[in-house]
């Protein structure tokens, strides 16, 4: 069962968050928000609050919405939550100037990691869009497992076993994230760390790529030596418990 408070982290901090990997990796995103200079706010009530910051072909997130230009608010997570999969329309409390910006570059947007997210076999079999769908879909379950360990019970469960330290989640030697444990709370890194306790390493990003899709077993890569994990098995194994749980909510 999800929890609608995760799944509005989830969406904000993982999804929306998603679209400053977008406009880094795909050119033609960044070309949609080249010359553009608008903060879009998001206040969810007992939920995320923050600003995604679209800056000439870059993607930033911060927290608060003070120095948002178009805000957002939501009356509960789950009207949050409709936004995200089109059954909500916000209303802006502030910057109605700005409007354009939300129903033309910001849609595009995120229609278009909407595709690398949801990609399906019969999507182009073009080795750019599955390395940028994979690296997308890597940011996102990254930051997923922080938001499912700080705020769902079942992940907080698991989070309270979780020793301080940094567990390295990577692709090859390409992309990485840490997973930064401090008093059972997790925060998700999105760059290769220097120094861990523990590594999960998946070994190329067709493996991940299929990995992310569900057409290969995890325990079975694992045991052929297809995904390296090692250090502190203890933290691996319950941030892998939280693992299982990214897929209920990202389903």
């Amino acid at each position: 069962m999800k929890d609608e408070r995760t799944l509005a982290f989830i969406n904000f901090y993982a999804i929306l968050g998603a679209l400053t990997e977008l406009c880094r990796l795909d050119k033609g995103a960044a070309k949609l928000i080249a010359g553009k200079k608008v903060a879009v706010g998001i206040s969810v009530k007992d939920g995320p609050c923050g600003t995604l910051f679209f800056n000439d072909g870059k993607c930033t997130v911060g927290e608060g919405t003070a120095e948002a230009d178009i805000k957002l608010p939501f009356s509960s997570c789950a009207k949050f939550n409709g936004m995200i999969n089109g059954t909500v329309t916000p209303i802006p409390s502030r910057g109605f100037t700005k409007i354009g910006f939300l129903t033309k570059q910001f849609t595009l947007l995120t229609d278009m990691l909407t595709r690398y997210l949801r990609a399906t076999d019969s999507d182009p079999a073009d080795p750019d869009f599955m390395r940028i769908s994979t690296y997308l879909t890597f940011y996102v379950v990254t930051e997923a497992i922080s938001q499912i360990g700080n705020n769902d019970p079942i992940g907080r469960a698991s989070a309270s076993y979780i020793v301080d330290g940094t567990a390295k989640l990577a692709i090859s030697d390409e992309i990485g994230a840490g997973i930064i444990a401090k008093d059972h709370v997790l925060k998700t890194v999105h760059a290769m760390p220097e120094e861990f306790m523990s590594y999960m390493i998946f070994g190329d990003v067709e493996l991940a790529n299929q990995l992310f899709a569900g057409k290969v077993n995890s325990v079975a890569c694992v045991g052929k030596g297809l995904i390296k994990i090692g250090g502190m098995i203890s933290q691996v194994d319950n941030i892998n418990r939280i693992l299982d749980r990214v897929s209920l909510y990202l389903a």
